[in-house]
């Protein structure tokens, strides 16, 4: 497999030159060097270049749906040839949403690597989605509503969504009694969170929109913002249960949440032959995960 294909489908999946540059370890003059490459050797344009973003044009379309397709074959050739060790062995690439694997996968981590000691585990952290077949993840942790068909899914449990703040930040500001209530007060969301759906008693439902007091794009962030009093935030209780039982944090409306859409999922291509690793880390995960903590 020529390595400008692999980085190609790498630009794709993550929407920009620079953003390839830092998935991949390289300089980003080093991606657009060997994209210029890949084109002039296939003689064509893949890609329209811009400040901002990329767009692929119709052949790099083409030639991307067809990398897709050698990527998936590739890997269930890999598949098809570890599943003929009984024993879980070899690398095994985990992507995770960056606070749910730093709170629930890496503190777990070296007992699923004392239990199989063959396995060479890589771990990315990242908020975004990533392409399991172009980025070659084995294992990844989604908080979704539904998972692509192309993908075997695991459920590991619900994704409840409360809205908290810290006690210093209420004592400052009067408790809201009424999701509208909410407009006056400062609120804290990463950037793509808005507006904040919310079910409240009856089944009534309520949008509340705004713009975040602090302007991020890290969840972590805004946990630590809320913890610290600057604002409300809704959070997942997997990412601040710990903090409401020991009072770090108090529920803001506690008869509204968040719609119960979402679930935590661990998901992993489709293919003939699931490599032992893979089966074993999904099973260390339903082990390990308590959605109970959650409920």
């Amino acid at each position: 497999m020529d390595p400008d294909y692999a980085l190609f489908a790498s630009i794709v999946e993550a929407g920009s030159l620079s953003a390839a540059a830092r998935a991949l370890a390289i300089s980003p003059a080093m991606v657009s060097k060997r994209l210029a490459r890949l084109e002039a050797r296939l003689g064509v344009r893949l890609v329209h270049r811009t400040t901002r973003r990329l767009s692929l044009t119709p052949a790099g379309e083409a030639f991307h749906a067809d990398l897709t397709v050698i990527l998936q074959s590739l890997r269930e050739a890999e598949h098809r040839v570890m599943g003929t060790s009984a024993h879980p062995a070899g690398r095994l690439r985990v992507s995770a949403p960056t606070s749910f694997g730093r709170l629930h996968v890496t503190p777990h981590l070296h007992a699923f690597l004392a239990a199989h000691p063959r396995v060479a585990a890589e771990l990315d952290l990242t908020d975004a989605y990533v392409d399991l077949i172009a980025q070659r993840i084995d294992v990844a942790i989604r908080i979704a509503a539904d998972v692509p068909t192309s993908l075997a899914a695991h459920r590991l449990g619900r994704n409840r969504r409360v809205l908290c703040a810290a006690p210093a930040y209420l004592a400052r500001h009067d408790m809201p009694v009424t999701p509208g209530a909410l407009s006056t007060h400062r609120l804290l969301a990463a950037e793509g969170q808005w507006p904040w759906r919310l079910v409240g008693p009856a089944g009534r439902r309520r949008a509340v929109d705004g713009v975040s007091h602090v302007r991020t794009h890290s969840s972590e962030v805004v946990r630590e913002l809320a913890l610290t009093g600057v604002g409300i935030a809704l959070r997942s209780l997997w990412d601040v249960g710990d903090a409401l039982a020991a009072g770090a944090l108090v529920r803001v409306l506690p008869e509204w949440e968040g719609p119960d859409d979402l679930a935590i999922w661990a998901v992993h291509p489709r293919a003939a032959a699931v490599p032992p690793a893979v089966t074993a880390f999904v099973a260390f995960l339903k082990d390990t995960i308590d959605p109970e903590r959650w409920e």
